[in-house]
């Protein structure tokens, strides 16, 4: 059980990783408006040339591979509500990584997923 942890975690931390990338990316990139829709080819070039967002594509695609691995050991319904503990490192990352704004509510939330959690890793 503990190998199928680590790989749930794994997955998910790269998830995190994967969308801390993006974010990165997208603003070096910038704002995507719609009117940047009057030129797709030029936009979809900005943003897949972008190192961090393919980078962070990668990241995903990494870990969607694990999580199939991860899929075909354990039970869906015990592996999906961990993924919940994406929510509560990408706020972390977000404020201390990003310096991103983190309003009370959020942590409140974060505090609610994590006992969800807890619960359901104890089941």
């Amino acid at each position: 059980m503990a190998k199928n942890l680590a790989l749930i975690f794994l997955s998910i931390s790269l998830a995190v990783c994967g969308q801390i990338s993006l974010k990165i990316g997208m603003n070096k990139v910038g704002e995507i408006s719609t009117t940047h829709l009057t030129e797709p080819i030029q936009t979809l070039l900005a943003v897949f040339t972008n190192p961090n967002v393919v980078f962070g594509l990668s990241f995903y695609v990494t870990a969607s591979v694990i999580w199939l691995i991860v899929l075909s050991r354990v039970d869906l319904s015990f592996a999906y509500p961990m993924m919940g503990t994406s929510y509560i490192l990408v706020l972390f990352v977000s404020k201390f990584f990003l310096k991103e704004n983190v309003i009370p509510l959020r942590w409140f939330g974060a505090i609610v997923i994590c006992i969800g959690v807890v619960l359901i890793s104890r089941s």
